[in-house]
């Protein structure tokens, strides 16, 4: 199921705290950085946080500036983002800022929690109930079917950026650093201890804004099974990027391929009709540039903006085949094959056949169609 894009935001001390134990909330970056925040608050489509979060800091989660809010109401969106908060237990208080500033307030819940939030809040929210137990994936899916949430900015806490992190569910992080130090082993802390995604994250941007250091950050080690994860979305979308590369043809589809190793590394990247090849396939250019006997083929995921080929005219092996020989068994790709030039083509069909998974993201299949429209029409 497609889900928001989950952007985490947060501002933390050098030695990596959200805040000290003092009773007054630590100040970790200044005036720009808040301007900064108000914008991306506007940018988005819902602001979540931890019940926690709202007990010991009472938000208020606005967007400030009057001229966004502005803007906003001209897009024909509401002035303020759905203030979404997430809690197991019901246990709210509702005499917070968050309930009583703002736009839209939204609760998600589990069963049990939901009739003592509804009780402890009257009318000033919507109360979701999602289970007998909190699951993101399930919040997230009934963000974005239910409440129409594209993007969503995630400001707290630290076990709620946590478990998104450890689930695979957060597609970028926007880290501030400030020049402060804790050092107080009882202040909350960013992250907690637990697996995380394997292999390093991708750098996207970094900034200075007064004293403080912005970094952007992306995952990028694909997911394992039948479910996408944000860094299966993320190289799928260079893919259909590079398909945009492709010499134009009437006779063949622009495709775009990725070939990444288990740990998030890009081992090789290729498009349809590169080089001096006027008939090469987008996946056959990229394992061409690997070494068959690479270790870190079996681990691999290949993403390709077209579904890989079963049969062809042009080479004796088509890329599925291709795929399999090189020991690859994991594929993502965001279109299915139609059939233009081949009647039924089912790479799919011989990918699994084989044993090797395929998944499908059909919230791309756009994107992989751009640089083939004059083939469609």
């Amino acid at each position: 199921m497609p889900l928001p894009y989950v952007l985490l935001s947060a501002a933390v001390s050098l030695d990596g705290f959200l805040d000290d134990t003092g009773p007054e909330r630590l100040l970790l970056s200044g005036p720009a950085d808040f301007d900064r925040v108000d914008a991306v608050r506007a940018s988005v489509d819902a602001i979540l946080i931890g019940a926690g979060t709202i007990r010991a800091d009472n938000p208020r989660l606005l967007v400030n500036s009057a001229e966004r809010r502005a803007a906003r109401v001209a897009a024909g969106r509401p002035a303020y983002p759905l203030k979404v908060t997430v809690t197991a237990s019901g246990d709210l208080d509702p005499g917070a800022h968050f309930w009583h500033t703002g736009g839209d307030k939204l609760v998600c819940t589990t069963d049990a929690g939901a009739a003592r939030a509804a009780r402890l809040l009257g009318g000033t929210a919507d109360v979701v109930a999602l289970g007998p137990a909190l699951d993101w994936r399930v919040l997230l899916e009934h963000l974005h079917d239910v409440r129409g949430v594209g993007r969503l900015m995630v400001e707290g806490g630290g076990q709620v950026h946590t478990q998104l992190l450890q689930q695979d569910l957060a597609d970028e992080l926007q880290l501030v650093l400030a020049p402060l130090l804790v050092g107080d082993p009882a202040a909350p802390r960013l992250f907690g201890p637990g697996a995380y995604q394997g292999g390093r994250l991708r750098l996207t941007d970094t900034r200075r804004i007064e004293d403080v250091v912005l970094m952007r950050y992306e995952p990028t080690a694909p997911g394992t099974g039948p479910v996408a994860t944000p860094a299966d979305r993320h190289w799928l979308r260079t893919a259909c990027e590079l398909a945009a590369l492709c010499p134009p043809s009437q006779t063949a589809f622009s495709v775009g391929a990725v070939l990444v190793a288990a740990d998030g590394t890009e081992l090789a990247r290729g498009h349809s009709r590169e080089g001096a090849d006027p008939v090469v396939h987008a996946e056959e250019a990229a394992l061409a540039k690997t070494d068959p006997a690479d270790p870190r083929l079996p681990g691999a995921t290949v993403y390709s903006s077209l579904e890989p080929c079963a049969r062809r005219a042009s080479r004796p092996a088509p890329c599925a085949e291709l795929i399999l020989r090189a020991g690859v068994r994991r594929v993502v790709t965001a279109w299915r094959e139609p059939d233009t030039f081949v009647a039924a083509a089912d790479g799919t069909g011989v990918l699994t056949g084989a044993g090797a998974r395929v998944v499908v993201l059909p919230e791309l299949e756009s994107l992989a169609k751009a640089p083939n429209a004059h083939l469609l029409a």
